[in-house]
């Protein structure tokens, strides 16, 4: 999964906001959980206060009674965190009670640190317990007997409060396990949903190298009807670049032929007449017509070769009949073509595009080697996948080109030496096609003497 790919964007949008989104609804889960654990704590503290209040001051004449029903067990138990005390606010003289868990301990009164009371009159107070353990107060302040302007007297009920900490903290462990776990598991599920989901794409990828090696010509396969009309419109542009391309050719061939006849029989009409300038003038002209006819043509159809789709020449396969068959025509000079074939170098274009090209240059090679000419074709990676080209190379151990002479080379119908064979015109045939195809042809001094020359060709 590369970082700029599509497939990385939507996992990593989605990982993103699962790792947004869980820890907010954990920490809303946890918020509700602890505040209902809180109230559910404060209102039995509360219900063991209004039960003790009602015990010890109602019918009470001249004290607080000493409550028959103890409501938690804990109450009995020394330092248990649970406690109740029961202690006179106008009358310091007046006995204070407490429960036989307070000992001889004594509880802060939230009335008399001036704590607000809530809705019901009741305050509320965390302190340190009798061991200095966190403890939450709960205090109601009565009258003996619930009647107005008797004594008043501070119950006081108190309990732990890393209990309820403790309670939390235990859920959340929990809640964050389970979170992690659902987060992993959604993270999972997002992969696979991502893969299972762009699987198509990769389908289409292999259906279109298919047709790019000419293992294919057109996109098979049922695709997903978000993308089955891509394949339908990819299909109808191959079938569109197939049919320019044999109407191109079919229009080439049909002019090569309306033009060559008529200029042949001018050509012959005009050299009869070897006596007449006119006659003279006319042939000179009608041989460069056709020349620029044929060199026009030539260019066309090599126009409506390059680019077509499925067009794939192995370099090997071009390479080692042509090898043969030059040293069989070099045999009486002693001319030997070192090439090693290596498997897997692709042209992505025509073959006979390819032996057009090699089949100048190796001839150019052994008309000036003396005995030795060197072939080799590799592949040469790109920068960005599928963006390679493949490399050939020729050289020979002639007497090679000066840079003057390097740079005036190619030109058509140019001939460095006239007593060599040939028209002139193969090292231009091979720049131009080598140009229709978007590649490179660099001439420099081959390491055994002679020429080098260093074709680059797309890459299938």
């Amino acid at each position: 999964m590369r970082f700029n790919s599509l497939a990385f964007r939507l996992f990593a949008t989605s990982a993103v906001w699962t790792l947004i989104v869980l820890p907010i609804a954990g920490f809303i889960i946890y918020s509700l959980y602890r505040d209902d654990v809180q109230a559910s704590f404060d209102a039995q503290l509360k219900k063991l206060a209004t039960a003790l209040a009602i015990d010890s001051m109602g019918g009470a004449v001249d004290k607080p009674l000493a409550p028959t029903n103890r409501y938690e067990p804990l109450f009995e138990v020394t330092q248990s965190g649970w406690y109740w005390q029961i202690r006179p606010l106008d009358d310091p003289k007046a006995p204070t009670l407490v429960s036989a868990s307070l000992a001889t301990s004594i509880l802060p009164s939230p009335f008399e640190r001036k704590f607000p009371t809530d809705d019901t009159g009741t305050r509320w107070m965390n302190v340190a317990g009798p061991n200095d353990e966190p403890t939450r107060i709960v205090e109601l302040v009565d009258t003996l007997d619930h009647e107005p302007g008797r004594p008043r007297y501070s119950i006081i009920v108190a309990g732990p409060l890393d209990w309820l900490e403790a309670l939390v903290a235990n859920f959340r462990n929990r809640l964050t396990i389970a979170l992690t776990l659902a987060g992993l598991g959604l993270v999972a599920v997002t992969l696979f949903q991502v893969r299972f989901g762009l699987l198509p794409l990769k389908r289409v990828e292999r259906g279109l190298a298919a047709i790019r090696s000419g293992k294919a010509e057109r996109l098979e396969g049922d695709l997903p009807a978000e993308i089955a009309p891509l394949q339908t419109e990819l299909n109808a542009l191959i079938r569109s670049n197939q049919d320019i391309v044999e109407r191109a050719r079919t229009q080439v061939g049909n002019l090569a032929h309306a033009l060559k006849t008529p200029l042949a029989v001018i050509l012959n009409e005009a050299r009869e007449d070897d006596t007449s300038p006119f006659a003279a003038k006319v042939a000179e002209q009608a041989q460069i017509m056709k020349d620029s006819v044929t060199l026009y043509l030539d260019r066309a159809r090599m126009a409506a070769r390059v680019g077509v789709i499925g067009r794939v020449t192995d370099v090997a396969e071009v390479c080692e009949p042509m090898v043969r068959a030059l040293e069989r025509i070099n045999r009486d000079r002693g001319v030997r073509i070192n090439f090693v074939p290596k498997p897997g170098v692709l042209f992505q274009g025509e073959r006979q595009d390819l032996e057009e090209m090699l089949g100048n240059l190796l001839d150019n090679a052994c008309k000036w080697s003396r005995t030795r000419v060197y072939l080799s074709a590799s592949v040469v990676a790109g920068a960005k996948p599928g963006a390679g080209e493949i490399e050939i190379v020729v050289e020979d151990d002639g007497p090679g080109l000066t840079p003057e002479q390097r740079a005036r080379i190619g030109k058509r119908g140019l001939r460095l030496d006239e007593t060599k064979p040939g028209s002139g015109l193969g090292l231009s045939i091979v720049t131009e096609l080598v140009q229709m195809y978007r590649g490179s042809l660099v001439l420099d001094r081959s390491r055994h003497g002679g020429l080098l020359a260093r074709v680059r060709l797309p890459q299938a």
